[in-house]
Parts: C-alpha cells; structure tokens; sequence
C-alpha cells in the first residue's frame, strides 16, 4: 500500500515513514504545498496523511483539489490545530478522518488500515477469490483452506 505523507515538521515525517515502513507500508513524503501538489498529480495514493498548515500553502487546498479531480485517495488529516471548526471543514470537504497531533503512531496505523479495508476491500478484513483467501489482518493466506507459509521480503 502507497502512503503519501505531506508534513513540513521533518522530524514527524520520518518517525511516520519509519513505523509505517515496518508496517509493510510504501511510504513518501512532501514537506511543502508545492511538493505534494507535483505528487498528487503525477501519482495515485492507497491513503494520505495530510497536514493543513504547510509552509508555502493550505493543506485544505490540497484536498478541495482532490476531490475537483475526482481523485479517489483516502485522505487524513493530521493536524495541530483541534478545533471543531477545522476539523468539520476538513471532513466536510472530503477528508476520511481527522487526527490531532500528538497522537500514537499505531493509533495512526489504525486509522490508515480502517481507511484502505473501506475504500479497497469493501469494509472486509478477507478477500477471496476462487480457492484463494488473504486474511489482511492476520496477514495469511490460504489456499483450498490450507494455510501457506509466506516468509517477509522487504522492498
């Protein structure tokens, strides 16, 4: 799964790609408005962590351009500022979730696997396709229900 993380505290941003990364996440980040701007339009996201206040730009702006584009990338907002006002816009205009900072990163980790297993896999934590089935979860699969030993390859 492609995770972009747009996030000008740099420090954040890494501690977010490192406990992602263990997660088996994909992860990318964008520190400024323009720099995530050129990602979105170049790429498509399984799920993005979306600060609002970027130095050189809005992150709300880069949400109302999402949804213009119809683009169909799980959105998150991370942000500081706790205020119901914001965190109403934020939804109102398409946002999948809103997250106050400080948080725990597997709260975080939570909120990222609820949004992709809604949008991807229709709200199931199983997919199945003839004598194939992935637990997503508890990350097995099995064929013809015979459980198959998967080992972990890093990207």
């Amino acid at each position: 799964m492609k995770i972009l993380i747009i996030e000008d505290e740099k420090e954040l941003a890494k501690s977010i790609v490192e406990y992602l990364s263990e997660e088996s996440y994909l992860c990318e980040v964008a520190n400024t408005f323009t720099e995530a701007m050129s990602k979105i339009d170049v790429f498509n996201y399984d799920c993005i962590l979306l600060d609002i206040t970027l130095p050189d730009g809005n992150g709300l702006k880069i949400l109302e351009e999402l949804k213009k584009e119809n683009k169909q990338d799980g959105v998150i907002i991370i942000s500081a500022k706790n205020s119901l006002d914001d965190k109403i816009k934020g939804l109102q205009i398409g946002a999948d979730d809103y997250l106050t900072k400080p948080f725990h990163l597997s709260e975080l980790t939570a909120r990222i696997y609820s949004l992709i297993r809604r949008k991807q896999f229709n709200n199931s934590n199983i997919i199945k396709q003839d004598e194939l089935e992935i637990d997503l979860l508890a990350k097995t699969v099995t064929v013809n229900s015979e459980l198959i030993t998967l080992t972990k390859k890093r990207i």
